[in-house]
């Protein structure tokens, strides 16, 4: 017969067990690093800018910036002129909605195509869509949509809208719940809250998870996200890496594996903007924890690996653009777990697209009805 003190000591061993499966379930919080100026000289490149949300490098160094409210702007390499091209296409502007992400073609120099994201109306509401173009140096030509949210629903929110080319050619689409479809994040009928992995021409790759499976969208990737605003491919891996905005807390870092269910609304860090719990908790089975999350929020925006030489001593590391607080946020990885955050300049302004350019240089778009380019060097 077992003792009471055996009985307590298995009692004791056996909550242990429980409780170190918890802790394991528990993906890792930021510490919530100060926002220091840094070792970063900022310049101003351009402003004026309509609530700009995309930025992309032409070859030449020219760039090519999305405003929200609908305009594709040419900006010359000096910021000192620019044009709005003609060819885009109609958008719904409203809400968080409007003329959003944007991508170059990987083979840009021969098919001169650009792609971008938008918010379109259409029956039942709006939905995300990819539209792409020729660029011709004045305006885009021959644009046609080639992918669509379905279904199109209600509201001006969480539109998602983050484009990038994976190195077989083929293109991740980030979308959002739209707010109040949250549900439908869990709903594989729907590509509402999900990555989207489609070709060039907006087919769909033989090889994606959900092909061939009965009432499920064959051009879904991962499902169970909230609102992906930023994304970025790993220059050494390839793999897409995504962030997330959560509810009050929550925001998340992902790496999407195929076919994958990241758990919105059933999971989350966070809570609703009521303060009322959202879901079942923090873990289930069959659902993947976040490699890393923010509470209080970051509002994550645009993001990107940092490859040049300017930086050298933070060459592979991911900057991603804070909306709220407003910051420029780095984080060195190792593997596939987030190792140091810092956090930086902290009166730059809500930052909604994060780029590398040509230079080596950091650029960023600050969201505002004034919007700017700003490029950050070191600080000589």
């Amino acid at each position: 017969m077992r003792t009471p003190i055996a009985i307590l000591r298995g009692t004791l061993a056996a909550l242990g067990l429980i409780v170190a499966a918890q802790a394991l379930a528990q993906a890792p919080r930021s510490p919530t690093p100060p926002t220091i100026e840094g070792p970063l000289a900022v310049t101003e490149v351009a402003r004026g800018f309509a609530h700009p949300w995309g930025l992309a490098f032409l070859p030449d160094g020219r760039m090519l910036v999305t405003e929200r409210p609908g305009r594709l702007v040419l900006l010359e390499a000096d910021g000192q002129s620019r044009r709005t091209l003609a060819g885009v296409p109609s958008v719904r502007a409203g809400g968080q909605g409007g003329l959003l992400g944007i991508a170059l073609s990987p083979n840009f120099a021969q098919d001169r195509l650009v792609y971008l994201s938008f918010s379109e109306a259409g029956d039942g509401g709006a939905g995300t869509a990819v539209a792409r173009g020729r660029f011709t140096g004045t305006a885009l030509e021959n644009t046609e949509i080639i992918w669509r949210q379905v279904p199109k629903v209600g509201g001006g929110n969480h539109w998602g809208s983050r484009l990038v080319f994976a190195r077989d050619g083929t293109l991740f689409v980030t979308t959002g719940d739209r707010y109040g479809e949250r549900e439908r994040a869990q709903d594989v009928a729907t590509t509402i809250g999900k990555v989207v992995r489609i070709n060039a021409d907006g087919s769909v790759p033989k090889d994606n998870p959900l092909v061939g499976r009965a009432g499920a969208r064959p051009e879904i990737w991962s499902y169970g996200h909230r609102n992906l605003q930023g994304a970025a491919l790993h220059p050494e891996t390839g793999q897409l890496w995504t962030l997330e905005h959560g509810a009050r807390g929550g925001d998340e870092l992902n790496f999407p594996r195929a076919g994958r269910n990241y758990g919105w609304p059933v999971i989350t860090y966070g809570v609703d903007y009521s303060g009322l719990k959202i879901g079942e908790g923090t873990a289930k089975d069959g659902m993947e924890q976040p490699v890393y999350y923010w509470d209080p929020v970051i509002a994550p925006s645009g993001a990107a690996f940092y490859t040049g030489s300017a930086f050298p001593e933070w060459k592979g590391q991911l900057f991603v653009g804070s909306l709220r607080p407003g910051a420029l946020v780095r984080l060195k990885l190792d593997g596939g777990r987030v190792v140091e955050e810092a956090r930086y300049l902290p009166n730059v302004g809500r930052v909604r697209d994060v780029v590398q350019g040509p230079d080596g240089f950091i650029y960023l778009l600050t969201d505002a009805s004034d919007g700017q380019l700003l490029r950050v060097a070191p600080k000589r």
